[in-house]
């Protein structure tokens, strides 16, 4: 049972009545624990025009923690997973307060898609393309956009499988991944490769934080 339904019903009236926000959330099988929100893609940004959906889940104790949220739509970003959706904010992890609302996660998530924070990245191969090539960044961000986020009269559904990406992971057999320690298994969800990733936590003797400063900076023998 919901901890507080009533501030819950509160915060998507919230949103629901500013128009201006550009923001939308609906209840999912009438269920209030289970929402699907949209944002939409800042203007003067690879996103612009863009309608971004959102897989929105509230605790029990919700608003003693934050709501769990990720993106439904395929979006390229570096604090975005590309593979999962899962998202890297911080008001939603550790810097989460019952002071926040459904609203101002979201237009916080808006505020992220115009300024990445690559150096705390979810998905460490986009935030390497961003940082050592912003201009061709904007440009595949802009394609998946293009792609996945704005319907087209041919399509109007959005999509939900991610467009390539420079340069492609490779992908790990399940029995491989399941015996791989914690540390590779997190760089490779964050979209390296197995070899570069097996490459860089040796040169680091083990040491994930170490191997991933190694990654983003091309910095691997």
């Amino acid at each position: 049972m919901l901890s507080d339904t009533r501030r819950i019903e509160r915060e998507i009236r919230q949103v629901r009545q500013d128009s201006s926000a550009n923001l939308t959330v609906e209840l999912v099988d009438d269920n209030l624990c289970h929402l699907l929100g949209t944002i939409q893609g800042p203007a003067n940004s690879p996103y612009a025009g863009g309608t971004f959906q959102l897989d929105i889940v509230l605790p029990t104790t919700y608003p003693f923690v934050p709501p769990k949220m990720r993106f439904i739509t395929p979006v390229y970003h570096p604090n975005v997973s590309s593979v999962t959706g899962a998202i890297c904010l911080d008001i939603l992890k550790d810097e989460w307060t019952p002071v926040l609302t459904l609203k101002t996660v979201m237009i916080s998530l808006q505020s992220l898609l115009c300024d990445p924070v690559p150096d705390n990245p979810q998905d460490a191969e986009v935030a390497s393309h961003y940082m050592r090539d912003r201009k061709g960044f904007d440009q595949t961000a802009r394609q998946w956009t293009e792609i996945h986020a704005i319907p087209s009269a041919t399509s109007p559904s959005v999509s939900s499988s991610p467009a390539p990406r420079p340069p492609a992971p490779q992908t790990a057999s399940a029995a491989s991944s399941a015996a791989d320690p914690p540390a590779m298994k997190t760089l490779m969800e964050m979209g390296f490769p197995r070899q570069l990733v097996s490459r860089a936590l040796q040169q680091s003797d083990g040491s994930e934080t170490r191997a991933l400063e190694a990654l983003l900076a091309n910095n691997v023998v």
